[in-house]
């Protein structure tokens, strides 16, 4: 096998979600949750990042809600950081804030606020709204979380026990 990955051989991760997954057009776990504690979990890529998932109020922990944000929000600004560099430069500063809104009665959110916020006190008024003008329509076509929340994407779960014991047989009737 050499180590471009163009065989047919399944790799190690692949051959283990095919073995304990049981939707077989599922992709191979890249991402995983695991837990660490009481209602607290580490997440992982296999890039080895890591981030600590909690309860919403928890110290040191995102909650998975504030997660959803967070991903609307970088995404935000990562989809518009090339339009804004090339009109105002690399180093111009970017923040993008978000709130959630629930949905009333509902354990949803309705929708998310997001607001990107360019700081360029020295550009002119006329170069600063083009470059918000581009920079939404690159948001709009190219910010991924955001995209597929409006489409509202289906959720594949699968469940699976590992380990135990066999479970006595009952007695015929």
């Amino acid at each position: 096998m050499g180590d471009d990955g163009d065989d047919d051989t399944p790799r190690d991760d692949e051959q283990t979600a095919a073995s304990t997954d049981s939707t077989a057009d599922a992709p191979a776990p890249f991402l995983v949750a695991e837990r660490v504690g009481k209602a607290t979990y580490v997440g992982r890529n296999e890039r080895g990042a890591t981030v600590r998932i909690g309860p919403e109020g928890d110290d040191g922990v995102f909650s998975p809600g504030e997660l959803l944000a967070v991903a609307v929000a970088a995404c935000t600004g990562m989809s518009a950081d090339s339009r804004v560099s090339w009109e105002l430069g690399d180093d111009v500063p970017i923040s993008v804030g978000v709130s959630r809104v629930k949905a009333e009665g509902e354990n949803r959110y309705e929708r998310f606020a997001v607001e990107l916020v360019v700081t360029a006190p020295h550009q002119d008024v006329a170069r600063q709204q083009r470059m918000l003008a581009t920079a939404r329509k690159a948001i709009e076509q190219y910010c991924t979380v955001s995209r597929t929340l409006e489409a509202s994407a289906a959720v594949a779960l699968s469940l699976t026990a590992e380990g135990g014991t066999a479970a006595p047989s009952a007695p015929p009737a």
